[in-house]
């Protein structure tokens, strides 16, 4: 088997609640894991080397320079246009101009979105990109999109992200032939929207895409399909859902297991048990929700994610890199439209 081929990542240092610590710690972890892994970190340079330095990072690292910080008030075309000097705007642009491979950022959703679309635009027959994550599930993982790109989609755009989707899950996944399912209301074949049903028509006959129908959503926790295709809007309460779901469970544990002596000696017996649980259902695990569509990779870690959240969109960005995912989708994007 050959060696990887060296995979460069560019990093908003800049981009996150806990930046720039918790960049750097996640990038360390990161680095400890993946082979042929090196890094280009825009931001302050000061505070960047300083961290750099305490986890031995320099040598497989650089460092440019940003006087501009894209912060979550700042509305994504004020980003576009009066922010070129920011630590997002200039990684961004770094893998447009193919200095680096991809980019992970914990920064503005919105920015992020608009910069990487205007400065590396869609594939060839992708009318839009899409935001993508996985889910757990009672299976395994589930791929889902669109997460908040695009609040309003016609059939078209439920048969782009059904594409990706099926990428994604066969890349990353490694899952031969992905289920797709279309959420809706109900699985009946009359439920849902006109668009929906429009778009389950036109995904039924699409000889390489394997489309299982609708499915509600407490199908996606059982893992019915490969991938769940829906409107940003819908998508993105689905995935807030979800994270406060786990957060509210979590709330609820600590609180259980702090009652009394009791239930503090009964948490000391069950830590492997429940260790074991929130290493299947931890939301860092699944931090890293991917921009589809783009020409480029652009990884979008959780604004409030640890060390550990971002060491995972890292892998996420790696993974998508080193098997020539935007090069799959343009394959599959021929197949279907040729």
């Amino acid at each position: 088997m050959n060696n990887p081929r060296e995979i460069i990542i560019a990093i908003d240092a800049m981009g996150g609640d806990l930046a720039p610590s918790a960049v750097i710690n996640g990038a360390f972890q990161a680095s400890k894991k993946i082979p042929k892994i090196k890094f280009i970190f825009f931001g302050n340079k000061m505070k960047i080397t300083s961290l750099l330095k305490k986890k031995n990072l320099l040598n497989i690292s650089e460092i440019v320079h940003t006087n501009q910080i894209i912060t979550n008030d700042v509305k994504p075309t004020d980003a576009l246009k009066k922010f070129r000097k920011s630590s997002m705007f200039q990684a961004i642009d770094s893998v447009k101009s193919g200095v680096s491979n991809a980019i992970v950022s914990g920064g503005n959703t919105g920015a992020l979105m608009v910069i990487s679309t205007v400065l590396m635009k869609t594939i060839n027959g992708i009318n839009r990109p899409a935001i993508a994550t996985m889910f757990p599930t009672k299976k395994s993982e589930t791929v889902m999109l669109d997460l908040g790109a695009n609040v309003d989609c016609d059939e078209k755009n439920f048969l782009d992200f059904a594409i990706m989707g099926k990428v994604f899950s066969k890349t990353v996944l490694g899952i031969k032939k992905p289920k797709i399912g279309l959420l809706n209301i109900g699985s009946e074949i009359l439920k849902g929207s006109e668009v929906v049903q429009l778009a389950a028509k036109r995904l039924s006959k699409e000889k390489n895409i394997d489309f299982h129908g609708f499915v509600e959503g407490n199908d996606i926790p059982m893992g019915i399909v490969d991938v769940v295709v829906t409107d940003g809007f819908t998508g993105n309460i689905a995935l807030k859902i979800a994270e406060g779901t786990s957060e509210l469970y979590t709330s609820y544990l600590k609180k259980t297991f702090n009652d009394n002596l009791y239930s503090k000696f009964a948490f000391i017996i069950s830590l492997p048990v429940i260790k074991s649980l929130w290493n299947k259902v931890n939301p860092g695990k699944y931090n890293g929700a991917m921009f589809l569509g783009l020409n480029g990779i652009v990884v979008k870690s959780h604004g409030r994610s640890d060390a550990d959240g971002f060491s995972n969109a890292i892998s996420v960005a790696y993974d998508l890199c080193i098997n020539n995912f935007n090069e799959k989708i343009i394959s599959d994007i021929k197949k279907i439209f040729k």
